[in-house]
């Protein structure tokens, strides 16, 4: 499909009658229509460019690109030669674990991942922090291929790395292989990750992972509660641990499942510690649309998603995120943000709700992970998105698979890349 409006190649240009989210203007307007004006590669004041060429936009919309905090870049596209086999959470994890085992050499990590990014740069992605497995001697192949892609990708996606390592894997003297792994993290510029679970002593390696984080400077990142199981609250430890530590780098939690099922009354207090603890939240709502309560021959009663609208009245940062793609944990997605907008909006209910929801893929992530924030102002890069949508009704009811992405004020090639690229990677073993 090709875009749906041509920009000319100018050096100056001014785009007139485009829609904008009222938030990015300083204004509590949903959406309002404005002029804006780029030269030079970067946004303009339009008065500045009376004579510069004009397109009007007859009311499209108009965002800045976007930012995707929560991804998987070396589990991306193995669907094909590891698919889930029944579609659980569980079926994920091991399936994913062979194929790591198995199959997961620099070539192969680096070839899924940039076909990723070369998606996510044709969606209008210009940022994405992405999980990487460090359970050694995984995070020796890792590590130094995501160093290379985000030196090969600078200018295009600004990249960033959390380490993925179970609780278990964290041990409560704070020593041995997961220090070795937080060395490492901190030489990539990285940040420190968990995934929590119930264990008997996790408020002890809850403590030895904050110490080697604030030891090396780094800030944290958790996958929290991936389950419907409503005992399940570590979200609750790792809020009262920041409190006691004292804890000051950025903390981000994600899924936080089962704050859906627990009792209300515990789900909403565990939201007051985290408001309290500063802490950031990331909801993943396709793919744990996907994992969560499926059984078989019988129809899912749950969604999975976490209380968004809750943490936000409780002035938490919310962001949504793609997690993964054409793998185990998610058979589907393409680091769309459109989509990911579009499905969070359906599945969490924010069409309703507040009239800022798109900070929520916009300045919450770059504000959780220390991108430079989103804006519309002269000076800012002209790094856009624009659909053919005037109102958030047409905005989601297509894909917008014609939309235009400028980066530094140019429309780029939006070709996506062929599966079967990938093609010599997915031989079945």
């Amino acid at each position: 499909m090709t875009d749906f409006i041509s920009l000319p190649a100018a050096p100056a240009l001014r785009l007139l009658n485009a829609t904008v989210p009222g938030w990015l203007l300083g204004r509590t307007d949903s959406l309002l229509r404005t002029e804006l004006a780029m030269a030079g590669g970067r946004l303009a004041d339009p008065a500045a460019l009376p004579e510069a060429p004009a397109v009007d936009l007859r009311g499209a919309m108009v965002f800045p690109c976007f930012i995707d905090m929560h991804t998987h870049l070396d589990k991306g596209h193995i669907w094909p030669r590891s698919p889930n086999p029944d579609g659980t959470f569980m079926g994920a994890l091991t399936t994913v674990a062979a194929d790591r085992t198995a199959r997961w050499s620099a070539e192969d990590v680096r070839a899924r991942a940039e076909f990723a990014l070369r998606c996510a740069h044709a969606h209008g992605t210009r940022a994405v922090r992405t999980h990487l497995d460090s359970i050694p001697p995984q995070d020796a192949i890792s590590w130094p291929v995501f160093r290379d892609l985000r030196t090969d990708w600078a200018g295009r996606i600004d990249l960033q790395a959390v380490c993925l390592v179970g609780a278990d894997g964290v041990e409560p003297g704070g020593d041995g292989a997961f220090a070795a792994t937080a060395r490492r993290v901190a030489e990539a510029g990285g940040v420190l990750g968990m995934v929590t679970y119930p264990l008997p002593d996790l408020k002890d390696r809850l403590l030895a992972f904050f110490r080697l984080a604030e030891a090396h400077g780094l800030a944290a990142d958790f996958h929290t509660d991936e389950t419907l199981d409503p005992a399940s609250n570590t979200l609750r430890t790792i809020a009262e641990t920041v409190l006691e530590t004292g804890f000051a780098a950025p903390v981000t939690v994600g899924h936080c499942c089962s704050l859906s099922t627990m009792p209300e009354g515990a789900a909403l207090a565990t939201l007051d510690l985290v408001a309290q603890a500063g802490i950031g939240m990331v909801s993943l709502p396709m793919c744990n649309l996907y994992l969560q309560d499926r059984q078989p021959r019988r129809t899912p009663r749950y969604r999975g998603i976490t209380l968004v609208h809750e943490a936000k009245a409780r002035a938490i940062s919310v962001a949504f995120a793609s997690d993964n793609t054409r793998d185990p944990f998610y058979a589907y997605g393409d680091l769309d943000m459109i989509e990911v907008m579009r499905e969070a909006a359906r599945i969490g209910h924010l069409d309703h709700a507040d009239r800022d929801w798109t900070r929520a893929f916009l300045a919450n992530p770059a504000q959780q992970c220390g991108f430079s924030a989103p804006s519309l102002a002269a000076g800012a890069p002209a790094d856009l998105v624009i659909v053919n949508a005037r109102t958030w009704s047409e905005l989601f009811a297509r894909p917008q698979a014609d939309r235009v992405v400028l980066r530094a004020g140019r429309a780029i090639c939006r070709r996506l890349p062929d599966y079967a690229e990938l093609d010599h990677l997915m031989d079945a073993r």
